[in-house]
């Protein structure tokens, strides 16, 4: 069994769920594309005999946690996971039977306040997945015009009123440049709904977080490179956390492209690379909440690439 300290890191949500979705082959070839603390890649490497599983993930903490492998049919890969095709061709894998991406951040991200991901924290105002990369939250929210905060607020953040949130920023960094996440948190409150301020305010923090990052073009590749990446019968299950990044999972699962535009062939059938396992999305069980809160908004979904 493979020793891992993931339950201080970060839980595994929906575990069972992801091994039961992708029906682990003993002699097959897996990637974790967010390895994080390890949890799902632990429960793939016990399953595996002959097989490899290869994990991905931009940040140096979850390389840490990778040393925890040794000795395993593991490889770590520090690197964003668009290079996944280029890294399994290097050791001499032409597809996978299986693919898995846990969208979250992870708990281990959320409370180290210099990360600047959480509005529990005054730290930083950060929100780099991986810290080497030289755009940060704080660049965006001391460079960006009023029109690009409005746009990144209302299409990620989908909070209103977002012209106002923007105006407000930018009149603020006039005096003194934002630096942390609870100057940041100031400026915002006075537009939150009194009953929903936390819900609000993370909304706000999730928006800043997908554009530093650019989450959703990094989805959108996956989905795409998913086609030639996982082999005929292979599985492709997705954790999201909220509905922009739902939404397009759904669509290309359901459809063969993230705007969910229903192709068909001369006979009237969906002509799509991947068959979902289910129409609704796998959640996180009562159970699980209650031993892990941050749980609550996952959507596992998982498909089947056709033969």
């Amino acid at each position: 069994m493979v020793t891992t300290i993931s339950g201080s890191y970060h839980i595994p949500v929906m575990a069972d769920e992801v091994m039961q979705g992708l029906a682990v082959v003993p002699t097959g070839h897996y990637a974790d594309l967010t390895f994080g603390g390890g949890g799902h890649a632990t429960r793939i490497v016990e399953s595996l005999s002959s097989g490899h599983l290869f994990a991905f993930d931009k940040d140096p903490e979850a390389a840490k946690m990778a040393g925890l492998f040794t000795g395993k049919p593991f490889t770590f890969i520090r690197a964003p996971f668009r290079f996944v095709k280029e890294f399994i061709s290097f050791y001499g894998i032409a597809q996978l039977d299986g693919l898995l991406a846990d969208l979250g951040t992870s708990s281990y991200q959320i409370d180290t306040p210099e990360r600047g991901f959480s509005t529990r924290f005054d730290g930083t105002l950060d929100m780099r997945m991986d810290p080497n990369d030289p755009h940060s939250a704080q660049q965006v929210v001391n460079t960006y015009t009023v029109e690009q905060l409005a746009n990144l607020l209302h299409f990620y953040g989908e909070v209103a009123p977002a012209t106002a949130i923007a105006k407000a920023i930018v009149k603020a960094r006039g005096v003194a440049p934002i630096a942390t996440t609870y100057q940041l948190k100031a400026i915002i409150e006075p537009f939150a709904p009194k009953l929903k301020v936390n819900q609000y305010l993370a909304k706000v923090f999730q928006a800043f977080r997908i554009e530093v990052n650019n989450e959703l073009a990094a989805l959108e590749g996956l989905l795409q490179r998913s086609v030639e990446l996982v082999k005929p019968k292979g599985r492709l299950a997705i954790i999201a956390y909220h509905s922009l990044e739902d939404r397009l999972v759904k669509n290309f699962f359901n459809t063969g492209n993230v705007l969910g535009q229903v192709q068909q062939d001369a006979y009237g059938n969906l002509i799509r690379p991947f068959v979902p396992l289910q129409k609704k999305p796998f959640i996180p069980s009562q159970e699980e909440l209650s031993k892990n809160n941050r749980a609550r908004s996952a959507r596992l979904r998982i498909a089947v690439r056709v033969a």
